[in-house]
């Protein structure tokens, strides 16, 4: 899988990487759902959430680097 960017898609993440939803949930993204979250990218659901998107990114990226 290519490295995630803060500009990539969630939804296009959770199509690919169903698995990388509790991340998603360990920012406090519980409506994985719905067409508004899974459009947004990255660095906007970081953003929204008050979250480091680079450190969000880092971990995101090393766990499918692992798999």
């Amino acid at each position: 899988m290519a490295q995630l960017t803060k500009e990539t898609i969630i939804g296009s993440v959770l199509d690919i990487a169903p698995e990388t939803a509790p991340f998603f949930l360990s920012i406090g993204m519980h409506c994985l759902g719905c067409p508004s979250s899974r459009g947004e990218t990255i660095e906007q659901a970081c953003e929204v959430h008050g979250i480091d998107c680079d450190s969000f990114l880092e971990e995101l990226n090393a766990f499918l680097a692992d798999k």
